[in-house]
């Protein structure tokens, strides 16, 4: 049976790690993110949901110095830094012919033939999901004791072609360093809008 966590709020300290005190990171500490480390990032972040549990979202976990390297060409100027220094930057991208998995993902229905024969609504969920995974990344890395630094400064093109050459089918929609962020690396926090300006209640 699944439990019902409606009446526990998150302790004070709990979300200033998820969200109110966590930042995003420029350059990084001289530390090692672990491969268990990686596992413990995706077992969380598959338990979150997305549509018809389509589970589009594909990632490469670019480690090695080569595939850094590799990467650093890819990206924006800005960026190229961040990457080699970063222990690990993710890839995080989306297979458009997600729907051939359905079958095992979401069995008590034939999902499959909802998506068949309709590309471009592939492409549109399998985008949209995989962004609302690649969130759920930045928050799982941050509760497991790790930090992110994503960015889409990069060349579309090329990191497809580096990363997903061998995979067709898929395309890559951001990119987000994991690590142990250097303080010394980020500025005053931006300003966050109140809820009434970019919010109303009908």
């Amino acid at each position: 049976m699944t439990q019902q966590f409606h009446d526990h709020v998150l302790s004070d300290e709990a979300l200033a790690q998820l969200f109110n005190e966590a930042r995003s990171y420029n350059d990084w500490l001289d530390k090692d993110v672990s491969d268990e480390q990686l596992h413990a990032i995706w077992d969380l972040l598959k338990m979150a949901p997305t549509s018809a549990n389509m589970q589009p979202v594909r990632i490469v976990w670019v480690k090695s110095d080569d595939q850094k390297a590799k990467l650093a060409k890819c990206a924006s100027e800005g960026n190229r830094d961040k990457i080699k220094a970063a222990p690990v930057t993710a890839v995080i991208g989306y297979d458009i012919d997600f729907h051939e998995e359905l079958p095992w993902l979401f069995p008590h229905t034939d999902a499959k033939s909802w998506f068949e024969g309709d590309e471009e609504g592939r492409k549109e969920g399998a985008f949209r999901n995989s962004s609302l995974q690649g969130a759920y990344l930045i928050l799982a890395a941050r509760a497991v004791g790790l930090d992110c630094g994503p960015m889409s400064g990069f060349d579309q093109d090329k990191v497809n072609e580096a990363f997903f050459g061998d995979e067709p089918r898929h395309r890559v929609n951001f990119i987000c360093s994991v690590g142990y962020g250097d303080p010394k690396s980020i500025f005053d926090r931006s300003p966050r809008p109140d809820f009434d300006k970019f919010n109303r209640i009908v």
